[in-house]
């Protein structure tokens, strides 16, 4: 990972890091090596792991699991409830096909009152990631995965009953859109 990947991610972790509460049980989808678990290292609490299809086998970070495999097919039978579900820069690399599986996974993994934090990258990015990667900026990770995500679908994604918009601003720019969605308690 490039200095440039490491700054933009370290901002998406800062803009996040004033919604986890110390001793929070986190669920890091697209955990990728683990940073997350690292910045925000005693905050962290019990239980919390990450999931990430890169990953060729289950990986220790701090004493938090993460494991290979898609979410939420890869999670462990025990993983419990969860009280923050993080997805950063994550979900515009889901396929449209699996919008359904990844809210019911969100809806059975975090606890009624718990909050989804998400940052997707505006659709203009997939471009400048493109230059980006060609000047050697940035390593430009997973990006055929990109399929112009429509960033208006986060909301119908994370719809009512089950989760409520708490929160959507933009950051880094413009570029960048971060939500915070509230798991209610309907079943």
């Amino acid at each position: 990972m490039k200095f440039t990947d490491r700054l933009l991610q370290n901002w998406r972790i800062a803009k996040i890091r004033p919604y986890i509460l110390p001793g929070a049980k986190i669920l890091d989808i697209g955990s990728e090596d683990g940073a997350l678990f690292r910045h925000l290292g005693l905050m962290v609490g019990a239980g919390s792991m990450g999931v990430d299809p890169t990953l060729k086998q289950p990986l220790n970070v701090n004493g938090f699991v993460l494991h290979a495999g898609y979410f939420p097919s890869a999670m462990p039978a025990s993983s419990g409830h969860f009280d923050v579900i993080t997805m950063l820069a994550v979900l515009e690399h889901f396929p449209e096909t699996g919008y359904d599986s990844l809210r019911t996974g969100c809806k059975t993994h975090l606890r009624p009152g718990g909050k989804l934090l998400i940052t997707v990258p505006s659709h203009q990015v997939d471009q400048i990631l493109k230059w980006l990667t060609f000047l050697r900026l940035v390593d430009g990770m997973s990006l055929e995965e990109h399929h112009g995500y429509d960033v208006s679908k986060t909301s119908e994604i994370f719809r009512p009953p089950e989760f409520h918009l708490l929160c959507h601003q933009r950051f880094q720019l413009g570029l960048n859109n971060f939500f915070v969605f509230e798991r209610t308690g309907v079943a």
